[in-house]
């Protein structure tokens, strides 16, 4: 899922990094040369299939298996890359005419591929082979459509949650039912901000609420954000800002102007600045050797923002658990994001490549994904099946779905054409609001301009 999502290191339903570049071919009597043997005439084809998620291979090569075995002519090779080398790889590829057969998609870079012809509309093998696009969870298989014309399949999902420290929060008389019904402002934070300041500890074990804190010499951080969190914060600010009623676009999907000088989104800003005056989250310089993730893992921090599919890597060792994104003043919010699959319109083997992508959006292969239990697979039965596999192997995922069965909790993240420019813009901009050189509003007023003039070209 993704991840992502979207930053410079996305976060998605199915976004998580590897340096490790890991390829699995699977065996195919008469298999040819990578990318084809015997074209359209019968012979055998291989498929490639690209993924940058390390934790979700094993499910998909699984998946590439049971293909195969019911369709003996086509062999899948699935490579997995990391989410920056993966993008960048694939963003040259598309151009060189070297672009896989498949490969996962983003709302990030799905409008730039489909204005550039790069990616296939679908539509006609859709209705040709009457795809249920009712399976899925609402809102994901329409994400990927653009004047009628779709581009992709969903595979899975993913919300947000707030994972934090048992220990950590017991100590501070955090009980989970609290945590649980929270809440959070942009004024003094709610039970949220005070959350944070009981679970942040200087190195005389003075925590944030007591006189004496010394913001300069902090053991244990109250919260760690992704701070690179783009032009969405789904890691970081997003939630905040919608449940204090702010709209990224004036309409989604394609939007025609961004609203990132809403001052419900500069007082959320603002407010999460607050927090590293006062020594409750690191100095984002501090924090960018180590990230959020390593913060939390390494006790150095108390809480993260995190997403569904964080939640069987945090939970390992029994130390993380997790809780609902706070209820802000417009509600409880979380963004449920989501990742297709899409066949790339330059490949040699189009036919082959639709069979593939509408076998991955089929409930034998989600079914596959789900007993693994990393994420939830975007067919609702088959999310229903990961959930109870996530329950089994101890972790109670209602945190994350309760917000999907509930009206109004949940939004989608803005799908806009130059979407990877915008993220650089306003990264930039709110860059110097954590660095402290800027307020929100004075540093978000630029990029505004910015960005709704790219959105006019």
């Amino acid at each position: 899922m993704s991840r992502s999502g979207i930053r410079r290191s996305l976060r998605s339903p199915a976004v998580r990094t590897s340096a490790v570049v890991a390829s699995v071919v699977l065996v195919a009597a008469g298999c040819g040369s990578s990318g084809s043997s015997g074209g359209g005439g019968g012979g055998s084809v291989k498929l490639k299939y690209s993924l940058w998620d390390d934790n979700q291979l094993p499910q998909y090569k699984k998946c590439a298996e049971a293909f195969h075995a019911k369709n003996p002519k086509i062999t899948v090779e699935v490579t997995q890359t990391a989410w920056a080398q993966y993008w960048q790889n694939l963003t040259t590829q598309v151009v060189s005419g070297t672009a896989p057969d498949v490969f996962t998609d983003s709302v990030l870079y799905f409008p730039q591929f489909q204005k550039n012809n790069q990616i296939l509309d679908l539509t006609p093998y859709i209705q040709r082979d009457a795809v249920d696009l009712q399976q899925y969870q609402a809102n994901l298989a329409d994400v990927w459509t653009r004047d009628g014309k779709r581009y992709g399949l969903p595979k899975d999902w993913g919300t947000m949650g707030v994972a934090y420290n048992k220990e950590m929060a017991q100590r501070a008389q955090l009980t989970p039912q609290a945590l649980d019904a929270w809440t959070w402002n942009p004024v003094d934070g709610g039970d949220f901000g005070r959350a944070v300041a009981a679970m942040t500890v200087d190195e005389n074990g003075r925590t944030g609420l007591e006189p004496g804190f010394d913001k300069n010499k902090v053991k244990t951080y109250g919260l760690a954000i992704a701070y690179e969190g783009g032009a969405v914060g789904q890691d970081s600010w997003g939630s905040f800002a919608v449940s204090n009623g702010f709209q990224y676009v004036d309409k989604n999907p394609f939007g025609t102007k961004y609203n990132y000088t809403d001052p419900k989104l500069t007082q959320t800003l603002d407010w999460f600045a607050g927090l590293i005056k006062k020594g409750y989250m690191p100095a984002y310089d501090k924090q960018s050797t180590v990230g959020a993730d390593g913060l939390l893992q390494s006790g150095k921090a108390a809480m993260t923002i995190a997403g569904s599919w964080m939640a069987k890597t945090y939970t390992a060792d029994g130390k993380v658990a997790f809780a609902g994104m706070p209820t802000g003043p417009t509600g409880r919010k979380t963004p449920i994001n989501g990742l297709s699959d899409a066949v790339y319109a330059n490949g040699k083997h189009k036919e082959e490549a639709w069979q593939w992508v509408k076998f991955l959006a089929s409930t034998e292969c989600q079914d596959i994904v789900a007993a693994e239990a990393v994420v939830f697979p975007a067919i609702t039965t088959s999310s229903a099946k990961a959930e109870a596999a996530q329950l089994a192997a101890g972790r109670d995922m209602r945190v994350f779905t309760q917000p999907v069965a509930t009206p109004g909790q949940t939004f989608v993240l803005p799908v806009t054409d130059q979407g990877d420019r915008i993220l650089d813009i306003v990264q930039s901009a709110v860059d110097r609001v954590w660095l402290g050189q800027s307020d929100a509003k004075s540093a978000l007023g630029q990029a505004n301009s910015d960005v709704n003039a790219l959105l006019k070209k």
